[in-house]
């Protein structure tokens, strides 16, 4: 027969308590605060797993797993938050703290509890056993010899290249009225204001999204379109009846568990395209394609480069409306490198003469990013980029 699990009950509620001793296979320790709770957890006694009211004398649960997780020799004790009543703010708040589950009272039959303690207690035991905490996050760093390259360069380039600028912006002003240049505001490393030659008509930011619909080269092949609430989470199919493998969402008329819920989020959000790059753009200017073409229109970056806003070599840096869509699990570590006027992904994508996936991209994006993790930083690779940047330039396609 099974050993049963050593609970601590936490709490005054003698309903809860009464559920809990209808099962032999839970064995349970009452606290009534949260300094008889340390006495015990700091005691010689084994507990198995936690159950702990919201409000508690002496603090809250809250306060209560903090201190626990803040001592790693109980990171293998699951716990359990329990509320008097349902409130969306406390679930939150538990979710965004790490709580193992959250019930609300009365708890559920004590088998089906049982069952859900040795499934959480089993769980947190093998993530601690394959835990990397030993391991070291890598660390961006900036490097000194890049700063000083950007410097000299993008100054020199400045003072050389101030004539075509001069003579290009003329030419814009006599094609089309207003201002020969354009200021956006784009996110790098942080946000900043982007300076490019104009290249398109007056107002042309209203028809964006009209024409992201129509001819973004980046839309995805359709998907799920929403969440489906009907669909049974296959984790949860592989556990007992009633045991759920992450906590129950109450959503309208619906509970789904919450890996299922965010599982079905993350595959609708990628049938949305993060990127927007409009082919055949009918907003660009006959002097505008020409600058795009030679990327004339991105002379004025050395200004940003100047300031520290970019450098010579990066990735490029997005609008902050793609930039929201990318924040999420290894995309967001594109934002680790300095953005750029050119880089590994405008190169290869000139390459192949504009074709290019989405996910080829952000991949291209995080493989430039990894070049500034701890000392892997080569001033060379950069080089080499900016060479092959050069040809490149004399491609048909804009990118």
């Amino acid at each position: 027969m099974e050993e049963s699990i050593k609970l601590l009950y936490i709490g005054s509620s003698s309903l809860n308590r009464e559920i809990l001793k209808t099962s032999s296979g839970i064995s349970m320790t009452i606290a009534e605060n949260t300094m008889d709770a340390v006495n015990i957890l700091m005691s010689a006694q084994i507990i198995g797993a936690i159950i702990c009211e919201v409000y508690i004398p002496g603090g809250n649960g809250f306060s209560m797993h903090e201190w626990l997780r803040e001592r790693s020799r109980f990171n293998s004790i699951p716990f359990i938050l329990v509320s008097e009543e349902f409130k969306d703010d406390l679930f939150r708040k538990s979710f965004l703290s790490r709580i193992d589950d959250f019930f609300v009272t009365p708890l559920p039959p004590a088998g089906n509890l049982e069952v859900r303690l040795r499934f959480l207690r089993d769980f947190r035991k093998k993530a601690e056993t394959h835990s990397l905490k030993d391991v070291r996050d890598p660390v961006y760093l900036m490097p000194l010899s890049k700063r000083i390259f950007d410097v000299a360069v993008s100054l020199g380039a400045i003072l050389v290249l101030s004539p075509i600028m001069l003579l290009v912006m003329l030419a814009i002003r006599m094609e089309s009225k207003g201002k020969v240049y354009y200021i956006s505001k784009r996110v790098g490393r942080k946000p900043f204001d982007f300076y490019k030659l104009r290249s398109m008509r007056t107002g042309s930011d209203i028809e964006l999204n009209k024409l992201a619909k129509e001819k973004n080269q980046y839309s995805a092949s359709k998907k799920a379109s929403e969440i489906d609430f009907t669909l049974p989470c296959p984790r949860c199919a592989e556990l007992p009846e009633s045991v759920n493998c992450s906590p129950v969402l109450h959503i309208g008329d619906y509970n789904i568990c919450d890996y299922w819920y965010n599982h079905q989020k993350k595959e609708v959000a990628k049938s949305k395209s993060a990127f927007v790059k409009i082919s055949n753009d009918p907003r660009i200017t006959r002097v505008g394609k020409i600058i795009r073409n030679t990327s004339i229109d991105e002379l004025p970056q050395l200004i940003n480069v100047l300031k520290g806003d970019m450098s010579i070599v990066g990735n490029r840096p997005l609008p902050v409306y793609e930039a929201e869509l990318l924040t999420i699990d290894t995309m967001s570590k594109r934002f680790l490198a300095p953005a750029g006027i050119t880089g590994l992904w405008q190169v290869e994508l000139r390459g192949r003469g504009g074709n290019m996936s989405e996910e080829e991209r952000k991949r291209l994006d995080n493989e430039y990013a990894d070049h500034f993790a701890g000392d892997s930083y080569s001033f060379w690779y950069d080089i080499k980029l900016i060479l092959r940047t050069v040809p490149a330039l004399f491609q048909k396609d804009s990118v």
